[in-house]
């Protein structure tokens, strides 16, 4: 039997500080983009090194990933593709083909399904018109080796602070923000990422917790919340002095992270006079690899193929 492609798809990220208007370009849609805005971006990436690491992180998941099928014993060719900047899906597309391989599974390097997000992958999949059949994994929000390797960073941040005071570090657990829309729809990524607080919780015991959005975007339309910032005055006002904070939506180190995060975040909690940790992204952490590597084969089998 023919080898049997996986699609990994990611949002994508500029590559250096001159790819950062032609990137945010594309993010929206080649609209026109004020000055002020890229300038604002250009200065993010600037912070973090010049670059977005997400393409070769998400090569290192897929290779991962390669690695873990292969061990089982199957026949399947991982690559990458980006929603929004090189290499793009329609050209991962485009390599499959070029491989002889006319199937493959689809798996989209964010955990928890929306129409505004997850949805988007698949539909730049079937406008690319590729003569590829693609067996799409649409959410892995309980994935079991996905939800254990976030409870093992969990425990692994919490240990960083004092043994006497981890029992009340109250954990906040982080998602991207969408617009506030998404409830209209009964669209079900809030309701995935509750549930994954929760699954988190169960392996790690009780212990105080909240859930906050991040990184909303720039546009006048509310979008999801409460924002981490306010989540973490909110803390710091009720006396709260060390802060754990799981960015449980994203699965790898990129700007929403290293910079909202890492910088932004950072600084607010120093104002605050708050300890603030985060726990270690995901990347190719072996417990989600793994989980993802027996959901790749199972969708295959699924659709007949295996």
């Amino acid at each position: 039997m023919s080898a049997i492609g996986v699609l990994v798809m990611a949002y994508g990220g500029p590559g250096s500080l001159e790819e950062v208007e032609p990137y945010l370009k594309d993010v929206r849609g080649w609209r026109p983009t004020p000055d002020p805005v890229i300038r604002a971006v250009r200065e993010r990436y600037a912070k973090i090194g010049g670059r977005s690491p997400i393409r070769e992180l998400t090569e290192a998941q897929a290779a991962a990933l390669q690695r873990a099928l292969d061990g089982d014993g199957g026949s399947f060719r991982a690559i990458v593709g980006m929603r929004h900047w090189h290499p793009y899906i329609s050209d991962a597309l485009v390599r499959l083909e070029e491989q002889g391989i006319t199937r493959a599974v689809g798996v989209v390097m964010a955990p928890h399904f929306s129409r505004l997000s997850v949805a988007r992958y698949y539909e730049e999949v079937a406008e690319s018109k590729s003569g590829v059949e693609i067996a799409p994994i649409e959410s892995w929000h309980l994935l079991p080796g996905y939800v254990d390797a976030l409870a093992e960073r969990v425990g692994a941040a919490l240990a960083r602070f004092p043994a006497g005071d981890r029992a009340t570090v109250p954990v906040v657990f982080t998602a991207h923000s969408l617009p506030q829309r998404v409830r209209e729809w009964d669209d079900p990524y809030p309701r995935q990422l509750e549930e994954t607080r929760c699954s988190v919780l169960d392996r790690i015991g009780p212990r105080s917790s909240r859930f906050a959005f991040q990184s909303a975007g720039m546009s006048p339309e509310p979008w999801l919340g409460p924002d981490v910032g306010e989540v973490l005055d909110e803390l710091a006002a009720e006396g709260h002095r060390s802060v754990l904070v799981a960015p449980i939506g994203f699965v790898c180190d990129h700007v929403e992270v290293l910079y909202d995060l890492d910088i932004v975040l950072q600084e607010r909690a120093r104002v605050l006079g708050v300890r603030l940790e985060r726990t270690e992204m995901l990347n190719d952490a072996p417990a989600m690899i793994g989980g993802l590597a027996g959901l790749v084969r199972d969708t295959a089998g699924r659709a007949g193929w295996m």
